[in-house]
């Protein structure tokens, strides 16, 4: 091998590398440690809230060392460690990954200054009703429904959107593909902006490590907080759109009266309906009568019949204060329902005169309160506040003089001037002007002392410390343009990200040790070269994935994993090469010049076509499955340098210095020596295996079917622990109760404490409140099972470490379609990227037609293992995208057996011209059968060890690897080669093959 030294140099540069990149993330982990002992010795075991009081206190020691100037490590701040270290992702760390859908609806709404138009609001309803079942974007679905009702109507109407705010790009006149061209850059400015609010808001919040990108053009922005602790802190922080107002108020005694004719007229109506009803069920009055008397009784309650209903009076449960602007106090559970009561036409119509526009809007409860007051605004009829949030300047979170968190905010000349009117005229009239944020009412401050100049005002409210922090980061980063609700989402707790990075380094060190041992005890003396070369390897994955900013997840762990059995591979097939070499009575030297030279071809294409589907999971994947490609990818590049290059300096440094090596131990010196079996003639025989496998899995996938993730069809998954062992099927059948869920399935999920509970319930509901109805729904019917457990440590998992809510994750309908189609493509996509680099690299289409049938072959027989035992399996089974990398993966690694198969092919066409067709294809497979098994063999052992002791949530990801690999085994000796060998056309089959598959470029050499 020439170039030697400068082999030497990158190695050695490259490990020195790997290494100093490596230390900032040893730092970084000892720093935190450091820190979390400080916070510790701070609070006894006494101290009430401990763990919160230690976890406040680690956060702010942190902070104030992150923005401290003062070097700790070899000239770096603690800030550069950070950003300098390993990124964990979120299944190691814990924190929240989801993603947004900006409301384009609410941005078309915005940019027509909220037209009025009945054609212009009916296409927008008509479009929401499309997008239900449609793989379109908003906007797209918008178009359509105002095409199919716009009649001579067009956008550039005065009344949509040639408005004063859009007149200097769209003017009336104009036509409709003209205004969509402005309405799509106007759209598209929108969700940049949404953008930028949000990587803003999470910037000031103070997440480690965030991730904040748009995907696509659909207005969808995925947000990545690894680490961060309060989940719904940061859910309130990201979706909030912070729209700010400012409204003078009415007094709450004008509406007493009010709300006595809406009482009658709801009365009215009730009395009417119950009329109709009555004579409906006259025969069974009597009984009903006898019945509520015997109750009445015992209970010794007013007859059911004679109590007088009130719908909306009863409802009241407080009165207001003299002169302000709260009509009455409600329970917070009834102000949906008092609500839709205030919004109905005909009660609007009760309204006095000249008070018509009047708004109703609730108030901030106050903390452990169930009550809230209902305010009473001066609107208008245009419902545009007279000042609002866009003229801040600047937001501080203060206190007020008796010590409670505010907010201080600074407005602009503009709005100082607006704010001057406004508290003039409410200190002369003695009225108030009510601070709402997002349609609640957080304060209404009286102006007792005349106007206020200058443009200060302060928000206070019930705040805790945490909401008025976040409130001021909010309000000056900026208000989102439009709504953003949460269409996915992944939480997952500390104590389960800490049990993932347990078990995941158990499994890698576990496996390692296990491809150490065998290549030693296989190889001998060369296994150890191999052996060093393979942890090199490995440090260089590490640093270069640290290098590169890459977040690693616990399938990118499995990943790494994966690599070393592909780094062993390698070597495989060296080895064996210069085995064989030797066979043929060649010196060493000569064995083992030849046996690289001779092998790299095959690793090349081996390589490359799992690299290529590597790519593919990278480019359609998101998330943990990125991770797990990034990971393969950069491990494909580590290994083939590793095994080419610092193998051959390991051997050549040896036997240089007089060392002999035999690639073999005693055991291993003539195993799969001189094995010549006629796997052609077997080839009917595995068709009718393969056949009946295939037929069964077929008809499992039709009649049984797939157990199908939310990632799929959508819903909501949650992973609760139990402090004592449940039954899985009982905990079904209470979720299932009509007053529960309706529908719900419970699965046992790793050990018999630990549920996966997912439902289908309000599947068409992404906002915050009702994640948050079907959380309470979710803990109130498991309270006999959680040991008097409170919510608050059930959702957040506080009191221990071995019960509440472990993980959450959500999937809309919409999202579960666009998972389904961008999998589909990337199974595909696969298999056209490698059907023609196998053309490409062999020349003849037999060839990739053996390949991709074998491939088809694996993935059906593989659905069919799943569909098959997916009820009875311990573990998870579950259809998603994890499966679906899974599958990738499977791909990759089949064609990596075959490609091997097919270069020996080409190579005995090169250098035996006398054999039969037949002959070449059975002793090619013969050949290569040692090097098949071992890398099998190898492979199986790794990932056998990260199925068993790599945790719960990979263990079904794993499975589907491990049959994966058994299978693609089996069809590249036994389908791929013999499907291609009878495609061929026989006769001139020999000649037709050669003519193709003959290389005419000289043998590749490693020169390097």
């Amino acid at each position: 091998m020439q170039n030697k030294g400068l082999i030497k140099l990158f190695a050695v540069l490259f490990g020195l590398v790997s290494l100093y990149q490596l230390s900032f993330t040893f730092k970084n982990s000892a720093i935190e440690s450091d820190a979390l002992a400080i916070a510790e010795s701070k609070f006894d075991a006494s101290v009430e809230d401990r763990k919160e009081k230690v976890n406040d206190y680690e956060v702010k020691y942190l902070d104030s060392l992150a923005t401290s100037n003062e070097p700790v490590f070899l000239g770096s701040t603690y800030a550069e460690v950070k950003e300098n270290s390993m990124k964990l992702g979120l299944d190691l760390k814990g924190g929240l990954e989801a993603i947004l859908q900006v409301s384009v609806k609410d941005i078309l709404k915005g940019l027509a200054n909220n037209s009025k138009d009945p054609i212009f609001n009916k296409a927008l309803d008509d479009a929401s009703e499309l997008q239900k079942d449609s793989q379109n974007d908003f906007i797209d679905d918008f178009y359509s429904a105002f095409d199919a009702i716009k009649g001579d109507t067009k956008l550039a109407s005065p009344d949509i959107f040639a408005t004063r705010s859009l007149e200097e790009e769209i003017k009336p006149g104009m036509s409709d593909d003209e205004v969509k061209v402005v309405l799509s850059k106007k759209i598209d400015e929108s969700i940049t902006s949404a953008l930028q609010v949000l990587r803003t808001r999470i910037d000031q919040f103070g997440v480690a490590s965030p991730n904040i990108q748009r995907l696509g053009t659909s207005g969808r922005i995925l947000v990545e907080l690894p680490g961060v602790k309060d989940v719904e802190r940061a859910k309130e922080l990201i979706t909030s759109t912070a729209e700010l107002e400012f409204w003078d108020t009415l007094k709450g005694e004008q509406f007493f009266q009010y709300f006595n004719d809406v009482n009658s007229l709801l009365k009215a109506e009730l009395e009417a309906e119950n009329k109709v009803e009555g004579e409906d069920a006259v025969a069974q009055e009597t009984t009903e009568e006898e019945a509520d008397d015997l109750i009445g009784d015992l209970t010794g309650e007013e007859d059911a019949t004679t109590k007088e209903v009130n719908p909306l009076l009863d409802l009241i449960r407080g009165p207001g204060y003299q002169g302000g602007p709260i009509v009455y106090q409600f329970n917070i559970a009834d102000t949906a329902k008092v609500n839709t009561i205030l919004k109905k036409r005909e009660v609007r119509a009760l309204l006095p005169a000249g008070l018509k526009n009047v708004k109703f809007v609730f108030g901030k409860p106050a903390p452990n309160s169930e009550l809230t007051e209902l305010y009473v605004l001066k609107g208008n009829r245009d419902n545009i506040p007279p000042l609002s949030g866009g003229v801040v300047d600047d937001a501080r979170q203060s206190y007020s003089p008796t010590n409670k968190p505010t907010v201080t905010m600074q407005m602009n000349a503009q709005g100082s001037k607006i704010w001057e009117e406004m508290t003039d005229i409410a200190s002369k009239t003695g009225s108030q002007i009510a601070i709402v944020l997002d349609n609640v009412v957080y304060s209404a401050p009286g102006i007792n002392n005349g106007k206020i100049a200058g443009g200060r005002s302060e928000i206070s409210g019930n705040f805790t410390l945490n909401e008025a922090t976040d409130l001021a980061n909010v309000l000056r980063a900026g208000r989102l343009p439009a709504k953003a609700e949460i269409i996915q989402s992944d939480e997952i707790g500390p104590t389960l990200g800490k049990e993932a990075i347990e078990s995941g380094t158990m499994s890698f060190l576990i496996a390692l040790a296990l491809v150490l041992v065998w290549m030693f005890f296989y190889y001998g003396k060369a296994g150890i070269f191999a052996d060093i070369a393979m942890l090199l390897n490995i440090l260089l994955i590490f640093g270069i994935l640290s290098g590169l900013g890459a977040v690693l997840t616990l399938p990118g762990i499995a990943g790494i994993v994966l690599t070393i059995g592909m780094s062993v591979d390698a070597n495989v097939l060296i080895y064996e090469r210069i085995r064989e070499e030797l066979s043929k009575g060649k010196d060493q030297k000569s064995a083992i010049k030849d046996g690289f030279s001779n092998a790299l071809s095959s690793i090349l294409d081996a390589n490359i076509t799992t690299g290529l589907t590597a790519l593919i999971l990278f480019l359609f994947g998101t998330g943990p499955i990125k991770g797990f490609a990034t990971t393969l990818l950069v491990g494909i590049g580590t290994s083939l340098f590793t095994a080419i290059f610092i193998t051959r300096l390991l051997i050549d440094w040896y036997v240089t210095r007089g060392g002999k090596l035999d690639f073999s131990t005693g055991i291993t010196k003539n195993l799969f020596r001189g094995i010549n079996i006629s796997f052609l003639k077997k080839r009917k025989m595995a068709y009718v295996i393969s056949g009946v496998m295939i037929l069964v899995s077929l008809g499992s996938l039709f009649t049984n079917g797939l157990d199908q993730g939310v990632d799929f069809v959508g819903g909501r998954t949650y992973q609760v622990r139990f402090d004592q062992p449940v039954s899985a099927a009982e905990i079904t059948s209470v979720l299932s109760d009509d007053a529960v869920f309706g529908s719900a399935d419970a699965k046992t999920f790793g050990d018999d404490n630990q549920l996966k509970i997912t439902t289908k319930f309000r599947i068409d509901e992404s906002s915050e409140e009702a994640d948050e109805a079907i959380r309470v729904s979710l803990f109130n019917a498991l309270q006999p099972y959680l040991n008097g457990m409170d919510y608050e440590s059930f959702i957040e998992n506080k009191e221990s470490k071995t019960a509440g809510l472990m993980k959450k994750y959500k999937v809309s309908p919409t999202i579960a379609d666009d998972i389904k189609k961008a999998s589909f493509w990337a199974v595909l996509g696969s298999l056209v990227v490698v059907f023609l680099y196998i053309l490409f690299r062999f020349k003849r289409w037999q060839f990739s037609l053996g390949a991709v049938a074998a491939v088809f072959h694996d993935v059906l027989i593989l659905l069919g293992v799943f569909s098959l035992t997916y009820k009875f399996m311990p573990f998870s089974l579950e259809i998603d995208q994890a499966f679906i990398a899974a599958i990738l993966t499977v791909i990759g690694y089949s064609l990596n057996d075959t490609v091997v198969v097919f270069d020996r092919i080409r190579e005995f066409f090169n250098e035996h011209t006398e054999w039969k067709f037949e002959d070449v294809i059975d002793r090619s497979l013969s050949s290569t059968l040692s090097r098949t098994l071992n890398t099998s063999l190898t492979t199986l052992v790794v990932l056998l060890a990260i199925f068993i002791f790599g945790g719960e949530s990979i263990r079904g990801f794993m499975f589907a690897l491990i049959v994966g690999v058994i299978v693609g085994t089996y069809s590249s000796l036994f389908i791929a080669t013999p499907i291609m060998y009878d495609s061929v056309k026989k006769g001139d089959a020999a000649d037709a093959l050669k003519n193709k598959v003959v290389e005419t470029e000289e043998d590749v050499e490693v020169n390097a």
